[in-house]
């Protein structure tokens, strides 16, 4: 049996359900006007989907989030004493990076289609669950409760990981971000 004639994987099968989730319809018209207009048009929607350069800007902001964080959780348990202030400045960049990163995210979301806006929503309210349990480990760090910070952002590491899941999605097997049509030329195999 080949790979094709297996089933597909049950990770898979519920992705597939998501996109073809018509209940998601509703949210997804709701926000649509309000998110085109902030993050969609001319020239502020161009520039945000990184037009300018020719790719989408927003997965390479998403590594700056994931690669703060994920850093952060490192040094919290892998880290020496004097560690707990430097994990805490981590996650106090990736909630920075989170703002702008959003907005690139919502640009791309403005001009895909319906199957992938309503993957992109859920996407968006998965890491906007994420950004509050990583704001709350660093509020915690903050009061000088660096033990609760600690489990805080690896349950934000659990959270963020679902949402990169389906950001991953979007971007790989559904294609969704803005480039340049010379990108476009499969003819070229240098």
């Amino acid at each position: 049996m080949t790979a094709l004639e297996q089933p597909p994987p049950s990770i898979v099968r519920w992705t597939r359900r998501l996109e073809d989730a018509s209940a998601l319809d509703v949210p997804v018209r709701a926000l649509e006007p309000s998110i085109r207009a902030l993050f969609g048009t001319r020239p502020r929607g161009s520039a945000l989907r990184g037009e300018w350069l020719g790719h989408a800007i927003h997965p390479l902001l998403t590594d700056v989030v994931i690669g703060t964080w994920g850093s952060a959780s490192l040094l919290d348990l892998l880290g020496a004493r004097d560690s707990p202030g430097s994990a805490k400045r981590l996650v106090g960049i990736g909630l920075v990076a989170a703002g702008p990163t959003a907005w690139t995210g919502w640009a791309e979301w403005s001009a895909a289609g319906k199957r992938d806006q309503r993957v992109g929503l859920v996407h968006a309210v998965v890491n906007g669950l994420a950004i509050g349990v990583y704001t709350a480990s660093w509020i915690a760090r903050h009061r000088g409760r660096h033990g609760a910070g600690a489990r805080l952002a690896l349950a934000g590491a659990g959270v963020l990981g679902v949402g990169a899941y389906l950001g991953g999605h979007l971007a790989t097997a559904r294609k969704v971000g803005s480039h340049h049509s010379a990108y476009d030329d499969a003819s070229r195999d240098d």
